[in-house]
């Protein structure tokens, strides 16, 4: 047997450091512990998370406005650090010591929030149920678990999805092939446990106690590692390529120093190693593009720039070293377009939970109330109903047509996520107008619930879920594939910080659209009182930038080059 059919030709190795065994390593034999693992940290993440400003609120006795603001601070903290742990882990560490050194950071945290949720002394001292008073140390004691708890995020966001698709090679059709259904079934497993959380642990926490409710989670951390540590040898490891940071700022100096050298019209003379392999450790080649072309000045070979017979790497980078810069700067029109998506997925915790707290939260005719929060089920609901359809009927009717391994390429799968995300904003701005024409006409201003079912807010939660399956797991592939080799964590942390910068974004418009029409004695169009407001007016502002969001994403689209490395298969 040769050695290419018994070993993978991408560069990765196993546990020893050895290089990995094609039969006994990755695929679906590593699947079970890294989707394992994903689902375990999800339920921990989600069950510890979705009910902690009304912890801040009634348990460490903060103001509503306090409460939000430092549930939305630690929010965003968790998809920051991602790019903490992104660059440790392509630069040093590589995926699988930074996903396990970041994931006893995450247990730390979370042993920790449920001890000072639970053990007397630590836990605050309630006097009744709403009616807590804790001390300045039991307070810290809890930011301080939360905020490790995000640091330890911060090194399993970006390396886990990325970890679990390393285990494909990308020079194997069958496998890379799998690849695709990967990124599904991971996503699945994130909205299981979600689905969990949201519904079992919420109970838990609302009706039993604070210290089981934040202790579960606590256990399924545990189980997380354990599942991870469990597939140890069935993994393939990519190799750490160095800072990438200092190769893309090397490439942008050499470019910029050498800005009056011609490019040779045969672009076989840039330079480039001899060898099979590129010079960055663990990462192959990459094919030479013709756009972004300035950047090829710092390929050019000229006398000065091979000093004492070696050569330095400010002054001449090879094409690879080039076409990691150009993969980056490709990246960002698509990463911007995922803001917006963002924006428009963040409605389902604000202000789809204020539309419905206006609404009749009576399940039937019951005397049993749903929260407004929790119809985000049917989000979740809609991303388990929606995965199996695209993998199991979307990709093999859409290939027929195509031609295309996947039925549809990256860019036309979140293209069409970015369509269908304009609708869930069309659906509530509808929603909203017949709700204030119903209140307007029988005079329900005052009313904190009116008679008109909160489930009809159901189908913009679920379109919300579909456009999610193509858009969110579209980026998760999108991102990994078009990344270079050497920066798939760091690539995959970028997509990440488009969740922060989309509910930052839709503070920043809710707070302009408030000062702008709440003028002259007016309630404006989001004041406290929903029933005097419109913010069917902002949901058609969220539409038509949607509208404008997909435009221009189609323009780009268009014009993006994709990625070739030197061995990959199309």
């Amino acid at each position: 047997m040769e050695e290419d059919d018994i070993y993978t030709n991408d560069g990765t190795v196993d546990y020893k450091g050895n290089p990995a065994n094609k039969k006994k390593t990755g695929t679906w034999k590593a699947f079970p512990f890294i989707i394992g693992n994903e689902g375990c940290e999800r339920l921990a993440y989600y069950g510890m998370s979705t009910n902690l400003v009304l912890y801040f609120k009634h348990q460490l006795n903060q103001h509503t406005s306090v409460a939000a603001t430092n549930n939305q601070n630690w929010g965003g903290t968790c998809y920051i650090t991602p790019i903490i742990g992104a660059f440790l882990a392509d630069s040093y560490l590589g995926r699988y010591w930074t996903i396990a050194c970041f994931s006893i950071v995450y247990i730390i945290g979370m042993t920790l929030l449920a001890l000072s949720a639970s053990v007397r002394g630590i836990r605050p001292r309630c006097y009744a149920e709403d009616n807590c008073n804790p001390t300045e140390v039991q307070s810290v004691m809890t930011f301080l678990a939360l905020y490790l708890i995000a640091l330890g995020t911060g090194g399993i966001k970006p390396c886990v999805s990325s970890y679990g698709a390393d285990q494909f090679n990308d020079t194997d059709e069958k496998e890379k092939t799998h690849k695709s259904s990967f990124f599904n079934w991971f996503y699945l497993s994130i909205n299981i446990g979600a689905l969990i959380a949201g519904s079992v642990l919420v109970w838990v926490q609302d009706n039993v106690s604070w210290g089981w409710g934040l202790g579960i989670p606590a256990i399924a951390m545990a189980i997380a590692v354990c599942f991870f540590f469990s597939g140890t040898r069935l993994y393939r490891n990519q190799v750490p390529g160095g800072s990438p940071i200092t190769r893309l700022f090397q490439v942008l100096v050499a470019s910029i120093r050498k800005y009056k050298v011609a490019v040779p019209a045969n672009k076989s003379l840039l330079h480039e190693t001899a060898d099979k392999e590129s010079n960055i450790k663990g990462s192959r080649k990459i094919y030479h593009t013709n756009d972004l072309s300035f950047f090829d000045k710092a390929a050019v070979e000229i006398e000065t720039d091979q000093l004492k017979g070696s050569v330095n790497p400010w002054r001449l980078c090879t094409v690879t070293q080039v076409e990691e810069l150009k993969a980056i700067i490709r990246l960002l029109p698509v990463w911007a377009s995922g803001i917006i998506f963002s924006l428009i997925y963040s409605q389902m915790g604000s202000l789809f939970v204020l539309q419905g707290e206006r609404m009749d939260t009576h399940v039937g005719h019951s005397n049993f109330k749903i929260p407004a929060a929790s119809l985000s089920i049917f989000d979740t609901l809609s991303v388990i109903f929606w995965v199996p359809i695209y993998d199991r009927i979307i990709v093999p009717v859409t290939r027929k047509f195509t031609g295309h391994k996947n039925g549809l390429t990256q860019l036309q799968r979140m293209g069409i996520g970015l369509f269908i995300s304009i609708f869930p904003m069309v659906v509530a701005a509808i929603l909203e107008h017949e709700r204030l024409k119903m209140i307007k006409r029988h005079n329900y201003y005052e009313l904190k619930e009116m008679p008109m079912t909160i489930f009809w807010q159901v189908p913009q939660y679920f379109l919300i879920g579909c456009a999610e399956v193509f858009t969110f797991i579209g980026q998760l592939e999108f991102f990994y594939e078009q990344a270079p080799d050497s920066m798939r964590s760091l690539c995959s942390a970028l997509s990440l910080t488009t969740v922060a910068l989309g509910s930052y974004l839709s503070s920043l418009l809710v707070t302009i659209v408030s000062n702008a029409t709440a003028k002259n004695g007016k309630p404006g169009w989001i004041p406290d009182n929903l029933n005097y407001g419109h913010i069917d007016y902002f949901f058609w502002i969220l539409a038509a930038l949607g509208v404008f969001n997909l435009g221009v994403y189609v323009w780009f689209a268009n014009w993006y080059t994709y990625k070739k490395a030197v061995g990959t298969l199309r």
